[in-house]
This record gives C-alpha cells, structure tokens and sequence, in this order.
C-alpha cells in the first residue's frame, strides 16, 4: 500500500522514512535513534491503514518521541523551524 504525504502547500508526495531520519539527524539525533523514530513512525502509519497522512501529523509524532530521547534534539528542531523555515512548530503540534 502506498501512502502519501500531504504537504503544507496542498501537494501530495509519497511518504519517504528518510525524510524522518534526515530531519532528526538535523536536529542533533544520532543515526540509530533517528532510524528507530522514523521506523516507530512508519509502523504507526502503516497499521493506521490510511492512505494519506499530514506532514503536520507526521510531525508531531516524531517531536513526541524525539522529546522523549533528548529534549535538546526536540529544541533543535523547534528553533531551526524557527530560524530557517520561519515556522512556529510548537503552535502549530499544540492545535
């Protein structure tokens, strides 16, 4: 089953776990954790049985479990959204 992302801008993408271990390894993760939040992810969205997923969804859960490993890997990535993509992430995961 193919599942596909649903981006900020209304476009559609396949999901891709890298993208996940790549947004982690940015935020301070070592490989292995970032391999294993983006499996925890996968799982999830694979046993949901959906066919499309949010980034905002997807994002919320990886800063959930990166949170629970290292809470200086969850402020990386809240500040460079912040910094670099100009978006207030933790307003948007609390809605």
């Amino acid at each position: 089953m193919t599942v596909y992302v649903i981006k900020r801008d209304g476009s559609k993408e396949e999901f891709a776990p890298e993208k996940i271990v790549v947004s982690c390894l940015k935020a301070g993760a070592p490989l292995d954790v970032a391999r294993r939040i983006a499996k925890i992810v996968e799982g999830d969205i694979l046993k949901s049985n959906v066919t499309e997923v949010s980034t905002k969804e997807i994002m919320k859960e990886v800063l959930t479990l990166l949170k629970k490993e290292n809470e200086e890997w969850y402020r990386n990535w809240i500040i460079f959204d912040k910094a670099v993509k100009r978006r207030s992430t933790e307003k948007e995961i609390s809605k």
